[in-house]
């Protein structure tokens, strides 16, 4: 299996990156580190970086002796994956005592071999939406400076073009001015939960820092509705979508969005209307389904109500609030999916496969959008207190005993238009 191994990658420290032809590069599940099956390893696809990890050796196995050692040639190397991709091991490497906290990217093996660099991925999503090749910035800037125009007094339409298209470059922003398929709609500054890797809002005393600023204003329904309907109208295969990476958490607004939900079908049936959301309200998310929500997503690290709590660090809920938020979806006959973190070692863990499929049976779930988790590991399970993450069979053995005996749980990377929701899912809808 080694001999077709790529060989392990590490940098300078001033942005280049070498092979090193005497190790085979090495990926980490939990603590370990451990060689990858040769059929786990793709090319790192378009829209993927490479990323030094400063402060930290990788592990690799010595091409003559097969033995594990260190790469002592300059600091780890790590790839961010593409949104509908989901790595299968994490970088493999050893971190020095002055080894600074990692900021909040996912950082899967990566490997070089034959010219080329590989990652262990699978393409868990056919959909092309996100995809590096589909955005054209002269109609992103045609598209920010004409929706703008159209709405001048709009502070969500300023707050999308300013900060999320053009400052942090989000693909839901820049799909939105294209005008095409999913447009965000943020709407809490506040949130009820303390995730320790927020992207959105850090506390001074922490090491790493926020990856963008969040909304810092209450939108109004009138605000939502008027670039909301249109899109809805309009756009091919539309999703408009309250709760994003930029906000708190859009539960806290239910009253608004109720409001924007009503008056939005007033104009037009077109579309889906879905909700990303910690789940922490069944009785609000009971109320958006009587207004019109079609679909509801639901973030989690994990389905054991422990180690989702030691994450979040929830304010006035519970988890067992997230797994009613979800039933309560499906009583309406609405979509519900989860934001999945996939952590390898820990999410394909038996504990924790065995605490998915009780999920996935009491909630009648739709959909697991199986996401890489943007956070440094060793940070991560320190903060948790994991020490030991116990057996693990693999992310892809694990997805593929999940297909065997949910058939109907439909498996992805983003929340699917209504063409998709009603029947024709695996038709790629956004050709």
């Amino acid at each position: 299996m080694l001999k077709d191994s790529p060989y392990i990658l590490y940098s300078d420290g001033k942005g280049n990156i070498f092979e090193d032809t005497s190790l085979y590069v090495t990926g980490r599940s939990g603590w370990d580190a451990l060689p990858v099956p040769t059929e786990d390893w793709i090319e790192l696809p378009e829209g993927g970086s490479l990323y030094e990890l400063p402060g930290r050796k990788g592990i690799g196995i010595d091409v003559h002796t097969g033995e594990m050692r260190l790469c002592d040639k300059g600091w780890a190397v790590a790839a961010f994956i593409p949104p509908a991709h989901t790595g299968l091991f994490l970088a493999a490497y050893e971190t020095g005592p002055d080894a600074p906290t990692l900021p909040l990217f996912c950082y899967t093996a990566a490997g070089w071999s034959e010219g080329k660099f590989f990652v262990p991925a699978v393409r868990i999503e056919q959909d092309i939406r996100q995809d590096c090749a589909g955005y054209d910035w002269d109609i992103i800037n045609q598209g920010v400076e004409h929706i703008l125009k159209a709405y001048p007094q709009n502070r969500l339409i300023k707050h999308l073009a300013e900060n999320c298209c053009l400052t942090y470059h989000c693909p839901a922003a820049r799909n939105y001015f294209m005008g095409r398929w999913e447009c965000p709609i943020p709407t809490s500054p506040a949130c009820n939960a303390n995730c320790i890797g927020c992207i959105s809002f850090q506390p001074q005393e922490e090491t790493i820092p926020s990856t963008q600023d969040r909304l810092t204003f209450k939108p109004m329904a009138e605000e939502i509705v008027e670039f909301t309907v249109p899109h809805l109208q309009n756009a091919p295969f539309p999703i408009v979508s309250f709760g994003q990476g930029c906000e708190g958490e859009p539960l806290l607004m239910w009253e608004t969005i109720r409001e924007s939900i009503i008056e939005m079908r007033k104009h037009t049936s077109r579309g889906s209307i879905n909700i990303n959301t910690n789940g922490s309200k069944p009785a609000a998310v009971r109320a958006l389904c009587e207004a019109g929500l079609d679909s509801i997503r639901v973030s989690m690290n994990s389905a054991r109500a422990a180690v989702y709590e030691a994450y979040y660090r929830p304010n006035n809920y519970r988890f067992e609030d997230i797994v009613e938020s979800l039933k309560v979806v499906r009583s309406y006959g609405g979509w519900a999916s989860i934001n999945y973190f996939v952590f390898p070692g820990m999410t394909d863990s038996v504990e924790e496969y065995e605490a998915l499929r009780t999920l996935i049976r009491e909630t009648d779930l739709t959909m697991i959008q199986w996401r890489n988790f943007n956070i440094d590991p060793d940070w991560y399970m320190g903060k948790i207190g994991v020490n030991e993450t116990g057996e693990f069979m693999g992310v892809k053995q694990m997805m593929e005993l999940l297909h065997e005996e949910f058939p109907q749980v439909r498996f992805g990377y983003f929340n699917p238009p209504m063409e998709r929701i009603r029947g024709k899912y695996e038709a790629d809808f956004a050709h």
